[in-house]
C-alpha cells in the first residue's frame, strides 16, 4: 500500500479519556430518559397477547388429540404443537415484558418492546 503523506492527522483532545466513575455520577449525559421510555407500544402488546392465546389453544388442541378425546391423526396434533409453541413463545416473553413494566419491575420499561 501506498502511504498517505499528504493527509495530516491531529491528535484529539485528552479530556474525554480516562472515564472515571466519580465523573460518570456528574454528567448530564447518562441522566438523559428519552420519552420514549414512557410510551406503551399498544399494538405490540395486543400482538403479544394474540399470539399467546392462539398458541394456548393451539397447544390444547393438540393435547386433546393426543389423548384421544379429539379425531384426527397425531401427525396433526404434531404440527399443532409446533405451531402452537412458535405462536406461545414470542407472546409470552412480550407479554410477561409488558406486565412487568406496567407492575415497574427493575430492569423492565416499556422500550424493550418492539414497537411495530
Amino acid at each position: 500500500m501506498t502511504s498517505r503523506q499528504h493527509v495530516r492527522y491531529s491528535r484529539l483532545a485528552d479530556d474525554e479519556d480516562d472515564f472515571d466513575s466519580e465523573s460518570r455520577q456528574n454528567d448530564n449525559r447518562f441522566d438523559y430518559l428519552p420519552k420514549s421510555y414512557n410510551r406503551i407500544p399498544w399494538k405490540s402488546i395486543f400482538l403479544a397477547l394474540f399470539l399467546l392465546v392462539l398458541g394456548c389453544l393451539l397447544i390444547i388442541l393438540a393435547a386433546l388429540i393426543f389423548g384421544g378425546h379429539m379425531a384426527g391423526d397425531s401427525s396433526q396434533a404434531y404440527s399443532l404443537l409446533g405451531l402452537g409453541l412458535l405462536a406461545f413463545l414470542p407472546g409470552f416473553y412480550e407479554t410477561r415484558i409488558a406486565y412487568y413494566s406496567w407492575r415497574g419491575a427493575q430492569g423492565y420499561q416499556f422500550s424493550s418492546i418492539p414497537d411495530y
